[in-house]
């Protein structure tokens, strides 16, 4: 079983049992959700520090660090979030982590948050992105530690806050952004239409839908049945949630955002990929085409190690892929990218 799949189990599992939750697993300070339990406590909090609220411990695996977040959903990843933290001059960007629809700071950045910041860089990872079931934010909304569930467009402007108060935190001049899944395709959003391109020195994007996917066959078939005349649409974005609705290649969003080129003149973006992404499918459509004045720097996980066979959410832990940003933000510091078995 991939670690995707059994962290869908556990999320499933997890799910079923919500009303059986006692009220004292909550953090304290946060609001009771609709299903009886505490939900994500960022929506409407003035204050971009306040996404996250202390640091939780050291977490081996995605599975680790979900089950970990129930409790707590706003736990930052250990050596993230220090807002008093000053770039150095090896690493004058503070690094800003930004998750994936149905994930969190914690679960999403555990393996990458503290090898980087055991590498001397400032390093943010904001929880954003709130909607609840009757908003559209899909299954996944009534997990209470899920984020990214609201509209893309509405989730860019809550990552341009949080990049302003990490500027003016640091007195840095530029950040560089690290996006998994929606975060990747977030973090173009905000460079394209919320003025980040001034603000983003270098862009990394994991298994991000840059194209949109297909979602297994999901896709497709929502669109072999549209030519139908039939409109599942609707019933998706209750199911899926706008958020990943909007992810599946050919929709609005992902057609406003590709329509200039996929990148912003004079950006830097490195793209990993992996060939056992079974969320961004097919996983060649995370791979951007460098635009006037701009660098791209496509990878797929497995040119030189076919022994790591990370999926969509297990690549953020493995080895290999956390020296490839490594690598991706400062060229050379990882002569050979470590090469181990993971999935």
């Amino acid at each position: 079983m991939t670690s995707a799949t059994l962290a869908l189990t556990a999320a499933a599992g997890l799910a079923a049992g919500v009303a059986q939750l006692p009220q004292a697993a909550a953090a304290p300070d946060a609001p009771l959700g609709s299903v009886g339990i505490p939900g994500p406590a960022y929506p409407g909090v003035p204050v971009p520090q306040d996404s996250t609220t202390g640091n939780g411990p050291g977490a081996s695996d995605f599975v680790d660090a979900f089950v970990q977040s129930f409790s707590n959903p706003r736990l930052a990843p250990v050596g993230a979030d220090d807002w008093g933290c000053v770039p150095s001059a090896e690493h004058p960007e503070p690094v800003v982590l930004v998750h994936g629809t149905w994930e969190n700071a914690y679960d999403n950045w555990s393996g990458l948050a503290p090898a980087l910041k055991d590498e001397g860089y400032c390093v943010f990872t904001p929880n954003f992105g709130v909607a609840d079931l009757p908003t559209k934010g899909g299954a996944g909304s009534l997990l209470p530690n899920a984020f990214a569930t609201k509209d893309i467009a509405e989730s860019a402007g809550e990552i341009s806050d949080y990049v302003d108060a990490v500027l003016g935190a640091t007195g840095a001049a530029k950040v560089d952004l690290v996006g998994h899944s929606q975060g990747g395709l977030l973090a173009r959003q905000y460079l394209a239409f919320n003025g980040g391109a001034d603000k983003v020195d270098t862009t990394v994007t994991l298994g991000a839908t840059n194209h949109g996917t297909t979602l297994s066959g999901i896709g497709n078939l929502d669109r072999f049945i549209a030519r139908l005349g039939l409109n599942l649409d609707p019933v998706l974005d209750y199911v899926v949630g706008e958020s990943g609705m909007q992810q599946v290649y050919g929709s609005p969003l992902l057609n406003g955002l590709n329509a200039g080129g996929d990148t912003v003149p004079g950006g830097k973006y490195t793209v990993i990929g992996t060939k056992y992404d079974e969320v961004t499918t097919p996983y060649s459509s995370t791979f951007l085409t460098a635009g006037p004045d701009a660098t791209v720097d496509n990878i797929t996980v497995q040119d030189g190690c076919d022994i790591d066979h990370s999926d969509h959410i297990s690549m953020v832990y493995s080895p290999r892929v956390i020296d490839l940003v490594k690598n991706a933000l400062t060229p050379g510091s990882v002569e050979s990218p470590r090469c181990t078995p993971n999935s």
